[in-house]
């Protein structure tokens, strides 16, 4: 019998496992559906298991995170999809007072800057170069800036970011320290359940890529580890740019639920037929503005 880790998150033992899953055929999906190589990550992992937190948090065992030639890749394959407009762009620049400081952690090309001009803004991403050589990063992890220059910023959001990192709460908790006393942390996460876990062997939301999938009462667990005050956590739905998606879980077979990756051959149909379905509808329709929501996003006060 496997012996539960503990919740990255609470600290607490996971209480159920949702699935195990090979690394083999993560391997071969990351292969198959954006010819990425991730074998040498995986190098010493035969299993990964997927569970579930008390506090409603699922993550990934072992917690592989993708590295800079993994990005790479990916950035090459899905390049259109590093500069599409999130979900919470709008909503979140709605809640950024006019000059304010702002501090977009993990923020790629910078895309939403162009939200808060009335701001001023600063865009930090270790992997910055990558995105676009071009746009003004701070290539700079979130610890080592709040280490160098404290509490600074009256907002710091960070949009589909935190999914990515093994620690999420030393991320946020990084994050808040950059936050001065009566600050707003905007945090951005893909909701569980949601389009992106209907649709099968959907790998970008697997290890090296997504470690935790995110529920509200998850998120809202986290800012009490981390001493934030939660003022709403907002459900969004699936953006223009991304109503691929959309289509793709409307199209999928509904075989996910109890397991979200399979290596037998009617997983594989299943997911070229809404891979085929999601380009062609999106092609002539966007996603409705009042579809199943598709991300959350956490506003949460720093007291003081």
């Amino acid at each position: 019998m496997i012996k539960p880790p503990l919740c990255p998150l609470t600290g607490l033992p996971a209480e159920h496992l949702i699935q195990r899953v090979s690394a083999r055929l993560l391997t071969d999906l990351w292969r198959a559906s954006f010819g990425v190589k991730v074998a040498g990550q995986f190098a010493g992992v035969r299993w990964f298991h997927l569970w579930r937190s008390p506090c409603g948090l699922a993550f990934f065992d072992p917690p592989v995170v993708g590295d800079d030639g993994f990005y790479a890749e990916l950035h090459d394959a899905v390049k259109d999809r590093y500069d599409a407009t999130r979900s919470e762009f709008a909503p979140a620049s709605r809640l950024v007072p006019p000059r304010a400081t702002v501090l977009d952690v993990g923020c790629g090309s910078a895309a939403f800057a162009p939200y808060v001009g009335h701001a001023r803004y600063t865009g930090l991403d270790p992997h910055g170069a990558t995105y676009n050589a071009a746009a003004k990063i701070v290539i700079e992890t979130a610890g080592a800036h709040a280490d160098r220059l404290g509490a600074a910023y009256d907002v710091v959001c960070s949009f589909q970011v935190l999914e990515h990192v093994p620690d999420p709460r030393r991320f946020a908790g990084d994050l808040v320290r950059c936050l001065k006393p009566g600050g707003r942390l905007l945090l951005g996460v893909p909701r569980w359940p949601s389009a992106i876990t209907v649709i099968p062997n959907f790998v970008l939301n697997a290890p090296p890529h997504h470690l935790t999938w995110w529920t509200e009462p998850a998120l809202r667990a986290l800012a009490e580890k981390v001493g934030l005050e939660v003022e709403q956590v907002e459900h969004l739905p699936c953006p223009p740019d991304n109503a691929i998606l959309y289509w793709m879980a409307r199209a999928a077979p509904k075989i996910t639920g109890t397991r979200y990756f399979s290596g037998h051959w009617s997983w594989a149909a299943a997911l070229i037929w809404s891979w085929i379905a999601g380009r062609v509808c999106s092609a002539v329709r966007r996603a409705p503005t009042a579809g199943e929501p598709l991300d959350m996003l956490l506003v949460a006060r720093k007291p003081g």
